[in-house]
């Protein structure tokens, strides 16, 4: 691992232009990741732009970050030398920006997800992290980067919005000795909370509280699951960026092992599983085409919901008490 990161540093550090950018439907430690390694870059003279996996808006959640400005569409992106994907466990879930990393001369690939493909010239992949903002936080040193508030702003993002507000199982002592690093450099925790979790629109009120007036228990009460369609969004008018806090809204609910989160959209569902008691879901999700970690993992199908479910719900605990 220290000579892939040796590597990395290496080659971004005599890059001529490194465009940096992450997964499809972007977290917060997408998002965060990939404006911090952007800022460090520019902070040491490497010509380094952001951009989204996706043609969509930045979602709302995260429009507050220091260098949300700089992001460019891939579409208006060329001539990339080196092409940074973070927080990305395979090429496809690149999205459209997979045509940059596919034109860029060199492809490096930084990563938390336990089942990163290693897709890149240079991987960079620890599992044992808890974001991958966490790893970029840790590889300043390497570039010779400036911990600034800024850059220490973008990960603490990361790390909190991927370990559930310090919540989650991945919240380790290394997790949390990284966080305090970001508070002493000047993040503000109790006004990054709110921005994140206490500025919720009345749109996205309206369509969580459809959610939970659908939420169904299953195999004998130890899988919590609900849904939403494209309609849904149109009629409250709910950003579909919006809609990453919607697995936990279910995830609230006593004595359930798994839940499980299903969005119709464009004709797939796209399904959102979350473990509370140590249940492997990326395992399952897996199955699926899709991937993610322990406690949390994602995978998109091609038909309904009842057939997605009928697949799906024998595959999660419980299932062997109703069988």
């Amino acid at each position: 691992m220290h000579s892939e990161v040796q590597k990395a540093a290496a080659r971004l550090l005599k890059a001529d232009f490194v465009v940096v950018g992450s997964h499809t439907q972007p977290d917060g430690d997408a998002i965060g990741s990939t404006l911090a390694l952007t800022l460090a870059l520019r902070s040491v003279g490497v010509e380094a732009v952001p951009t989204l996996a996706d043609v969509c808006p930045v979602p709302s959640t995260y429009r507050f970050l220091p260098g949300i400005a700089l992001l460019v569409p891939f579409s208006e992106l060329k001539d990339v030398d080196v092409f940074v994907a973070l927080d990305t466990a395979s090429s496809s879930r690149l999205g459209d920006s997979a045509s940059l990393a596919e034109s860029a001369s060199s492809v490096i690939v930084i990563d938390h997800h336990g089942d990163n493909q290693g897709f890149g010239a240079i991987n960079v992949i620890d599992p044992t992290k808890a974001a991958t903002a966490h790893m970029v936080w840790e590889f300043l040193s390497v570039l010779g980067a400036q911990p600034t508030q800024e850059i220490a702003q973008c990960c603490y993002t990361g790390l909190m919005t991927d370990t559930g507000r310090f919540s989650y199982a991945n919240t380790t002592a290394d997790a949390l000795r990284c966080a305090a690093e970001m508070l002493e450099v000047g993040v503000d925790a109790a006004e990054t909370a709110r921005l994140l979790y206490q500025e919720l629109s009345p749109a996205y009120l309206e369509l969580e509280g459809r959610v939970l007036s659908r939420l169904t228990l299953a195999n004998s009460g130890r899988v919590a699951w609900s849904w939403c369609t494209e309609e849904d969004f149109r009629e409250t008018g709910a950003e579909l960026s919006e809609v990453e806090g919607l697995p936990d809204a279910v995830r609230r609910i006593q004595g359930v092992d798994v839940v499980v989160m299903l969005r119709m959209i464009d004709g797939e569902i796209r399904g959102n599983l979350r473990s509370k008691t140590g249940f492997d879901v990326s395992a399952v999700a897996r199955i699926f085409g899709g991937g993610g970690h322990v406690p949390a993992a994602g995978f998109t199908y091609k038909g309904s919901i009842q057939t997605v479910l009928d697949r799906l719900l024998p595959l999660l605990p419980g299932a062997e008490s109703v069988s």
